[in-house]
């Protein structure tokens, strides 16, 4: 295990040369908080402090509201500055469902959007190549959003499939499809009957099947068993070394450990849309949970488009604007289409 987190801090090492040393460490620290899991016993109560302080419930920023929103303005307020930066180049959107195109709910089975929503993002979609980029399973979340003109990039980016109708903005979008972690499904699969027989006496406890993923979600475990519930599914990964732990909000994700996540999904659909070297381009991503700070950190990176973080508690991100809740995301939509079509004449 310490060799297997060795090999890992090497490579962040390796991708963060030209980062600060404040910048490599803090990576660091998140690469071992990911697997701390896997090594079980005291870093198990470190690892369940970490539970709890991506609940919002229990965040305890060192920086008042007021302050983070100066450097994290709304998207709304700041709707004219974001327009001025994309002028004279294509928008691209990537939107992550899970509270950011629906409400974050007790029962993930039942996270729909609304219908507003959905005409809001159909029209979106006629507008701009648009993604969405969620670590459900790539079927459930086309299930949710029944949309067939958008791309779906499912399981943090490891399931891609371009529009089913194709695209206009693509000419064989209707072909695409990027699956870099088929040969971990025997073992994903696996692992998910495991954890569904091992967490199947903790109140609350649900796993889910993401196909390329398993997520456990903790939002109805009552927080007293939270220990219980880290020490089942580290019991269960511990006999899987290819597999690591990472954290979202109330949910514990279980994935393959390949260089791939939400950030390599945002790059691979660029490319594929031909926007691999261009400067013209500028993406928009809009996502809620730590996932999404993988394809917040790429743009920052690219110097190129820029990261919306949906959130109502202020929290460390790589995002450059914010806005509080769904119902926002849904205005910003709104007034981009509005804008578009004003810009075309429609």
């Amino acid at each position: 295990m310490v060799r297997f987190i060795e090999e890992n801090t090497k490579l962040v090492e390796k991708e963060t040369g030209n980062k600060s040393n404040n910048d490599v460490t803090t990576t660091k620290k998140k690469v071992l908080q990911d697997l701390s899991i896997n090594n079980g016993g005291g870093l198990i109560n470190s690892w369940v402090d970490s539970m709890r302080a991506c609940s919002p419930t229990h965040l305890k920023s060192l920086l008042k509201q007021s302050s983070w929103l100066t450097e994290h303005p709304s998207a709304l307020d700041m709707f004219e500055e974001i327009l001025h930066l994309s002028e004279g180049k294509q928008i691209v959107m990537f939107l992550d469902y899970d509270g950011t195109l629906s409400p974050i709910v007790d029962d993930p089975d039942r996270a729909f959007m609304s219908k507003k929503m959905r005409r809001t993002v159909r029209k979106l979609a006629n507008c701009f190549p648009t993604a969405i980029v969620s670590g459900r399973c790539r079927e459930k979340v086309y299930n949710f959003v029944k949309l067939t003109e958008l791309y779906y990039a499912g399981s943090h980016g490891m399931d891609i499939k371009g529009p089913e109708q194709g695209s206009k903005f693509e000419e064989d979008s209707k072909s695409l499809l990027c699956q870099p972690a088929t040969e971990f499904l025997p073992m994903i699969d696996e692992v998910y009957k495991k954890l569904v027989e091992k967490t199947k006496f903790t109140p609350g406890a649900q796993v889910e099947n993401n196909k390329f993923c398993v997520s456990v979600h903790f939002r109805r475990v009552d927080e007293n068993n939270w220990s219980d519930l880290a020490n089942q599914v580290r019991s269960v990964m511990k006999d899987y070394p290819k597999l690591r732990l990472t954290q979202g909000r109330k949910v514990l994700e279980v994935r393959p450990i390949i260089k791939w996540d939400k950030g390599k999904a945002l790059e691979f659909l660029l490319e594929s849309l031909g926007y691999a070297n261009c400067t013209d381009v500028f993406p928009l991503y809009i996502g809620d949970d730590r996932t999404d700070e993988d394809a917040f950190k790429i743009l920052r990176e690219r110097r190129q488009g820029l990261g919306i973080l949906v959130s109502k508690f202020p929290k460390e991100t790589s995002a450059s604007y914010s806005l509080q809740e769904p119902d926002e995301v849904m205005e910003f939509l709104q007034r981009l289409v509005e804008w578009k079509q004003l810009r075309s004449g429609a």
